[in-house]
């Protein structure tokens, strides 16, 4: 089922591409990323349960209690961690020889086959299969037998694909509607499935939507109704209903702790045709982590080969955008030079013109009115002046430093890459995930930042905290504590200093809410011993005359 999926889902985006997911899907990506952001809560909670039968077998339970409870662990573990399903499947075996049960047997040796067929183990899961005679077994072992003999083939199509083996996939599912009850879920999925290869889209459709309406997620087939419509929906290349269900699917899954999770794999798939890296990226990681810790090894296998790829793709966006950052501070800079330039002409001018007006002067109260137009314009001229003086000391400054802290980021990123090439050629792939999830790198980077911005506007502002403190209440000063520079208070007021009176700008670079730097400025002000009105206007004239001098 699932390699039909996958093929009929890479034939559908070969034919057609849509870039554009309808809006109403938004909420289901949102509701998607939310649940695996929790998705160690889900785990904690299927723990739980695991951990209750785990008491059970530790009680004096007799034999065939013991394999009730083994049961009950291997449906816990078969779609959450195949090897600890294995492990409780091999104990029923054993209780069934000792028992003497054939019947119970054979239900363990068919569920031992499925599991080792999941893991890659081919060749022992289809020695046990055929080592069974079915025709011997009553109906509710039949139907297990069946069951699991056509996900053997769907298993071991995805290896090594063949027309053959989709036949047998189908034939295996005839045989097993014909024993199954027809008032259960199984029925009604395993024919859905069936119509779906006859290309009986309505039909299935109108089946699977009356089990999706009758069915709550967190019943165990929900996700195998709403999947099963993503896949008809694919096919009737209906893309924003297709994508809705996949998405249903998957957040089924993650709430339900099934690591075993085609779904979210298709929506990795769709994200990147539609050239949505950053989703594709995180939905492939979601999914690997999943497919290795579950060890499914045909999804493990697929997922592989897809990351490599998703990962290329993530890292040319990347090295855009930096790229993108570049010219834009190009641009910046040779904005800049021609907003000097326009100074410089415009004062040029105005001299030329109070030149003209002294020499046209004839009268003292001409002359006394020019001079005070004289004054009036140097004392501007003077503003203009030490704005300029400082904006050419912080250019220099900070142009300076601006090549050090590329120059050594680009060390670290070169640094940090071959560190993931190199564990991604030693294959240690939960150490990779781990290296990949942790935000260290960005924490450090973001801790550098910071300290190379106080730094920087110390050494052009030595005098800065002291001048600060000058405005407040002699009660209300703002002081570092020992081995800072400046604190959160003192950063927003050096960058109302530089000339950032933007809120929202001050929020983006300290990773503060808005609301957060709002109530900083506020309190401020409320501690002025200036008037408030005039507060960030003497903080932004901080050490400017020093500056000159």
């Amino acid at each position: 089922m699932f390699l039909r999926t996958f093929i009929y889902t890479a034939l559908f985006y070969l034919i057609s591409s849509i870039p554009v997911w309808a809006s109403e899907n938004d909420s289901l990506f949102t509701r998607l990323d939310k649940a695996i952001a929790g998705k160690e809560d889900f785990v904690r909670q299927k723990q739980r349960r695991i951990a209750e039968y785990r008491r059970m077998l530790s009680t004096n339970t007799g034999p065939e209690d013991k394999f009730e409870v083994n049961d009950n662990l291997y449906q816990e573990y078969r779609k959450f961690k195949i090897d600890s399903a294995i492990y409780y499947v091999e104990e029923n075996i054993a209780i069934a020889e000792k028992l003497k049960n054939k019947e119970k047997e054979t239900a363990s040796l068919v569920k031992l086959a499925n599991l080792y067929s999941s893991t890659g183990r081919y060749r022992e899961a289809e020695g046990i299969l055929k080592s069974i005679k079915s025709a011997s077994l009553p109906d509710s072992l039949k139907a297990l037998y069946y069951e699991f003999y056509s996900q053997f083939y769907e298993h071991y199509a995805t290896n090594s694909y063949s027309e053959h083996y989709i036949t047998q996939i189908e034939a295996y599912r005839d045989s097993l509607l014909g024993v199954l009850d027809r008032n259960t879920a199984k029925y009604h999925i395993n024919r859905a499935q069936r119509n779906i290869y006859l290309k009986n889209f309505d039909t299935a459709q109108k089946d699977l939507l009356h089990l999706m309406r009758t069915a709550k997620s967190k019943d165990g087939d929900y996700a195998m109704y709403v999947y099963l419509l993503g896949d008809i929906y694919g096919l009737q290349k209906q893309h924003d209903k297709m994508l809705e269900f996949y998405i249903r699917a998957a957040i089924a899954d993650i709430e339900n702790a099934i690591k075993d999770n085609a779904a979210i794999q298709n929506i990795a798939i769709i994200c990147y045709e539609d050239k949505e890296i950053d989703k594709a990226y995180k939905y492939t990681q979601s999914a690997l982590e999943d497919a290795i810790f579950c060890n499914v090894k045909f999804r493990t296998l697929m997922m592989s080969e897809f990351y490599s790829i998703i990962n290329t793709a993530y890292l040319e966006k990347e090295s855009e955008s930096k790229s993108q950052l570049m010219i834009y501070f190009v641009l910046v800079c040779i904005l800049t030079i021609f907003l000097i330039t326009a100074v410089i002409y415009v004062y040029r001018q105005m001299k030329k013109v109070s030149k003209i007006k002294e020499q046209l002067s004839a009268n003292a109260e001409e002359l006394a009115t020019l001079n005070k137009e004289i004054l009036s314009t140097n004392s501007q001229l003077k503003y203009i002046n030490d704005d300029l003086f400082e904006s050419n000391l912080v250019k220099e400054e900070y142009i300076a430093r601006f090549f050090d802290i590329c120059s050594a980021y680009i060390n670290k990123m070169e640094g940090y890459r071959k560190m993931l090439y190199r564990k991604m050629q030693d294959k240690k792939y939960e150490d990779l995930m781990k290296t990949l999830r942790s935000t260290s790198v960005t924490d450090d980077e973001l801790e550098e930042l910071y300290q190379n911005f106080d730094t920087i506007f110390i050494s052009l502002y030595p005098t800065f905290v002291e001048d600060f403190n000058a405005l407040l209440n002699p009660d209300e000063q703002v002081l570092p504590k020992p081995g800072e520079i400046l604190n959160t208070e003192l950063r927003i007021f050096a960058l109302i200093r530089l000339g950032i009176n933007d809120s929202a700008k001050i929020a983006a670079f300290l990773r503060y809410s808005l609301s957060t730097i709002y109530n900083y400025r506020t309190k401020a002000r409320n501690k002025a011993a200036v008037s408030r009105d005039t507060f960030e206007n003497l903080v932004a004239r901080i050490g400017i005359i020093q500056e000159k001098q």
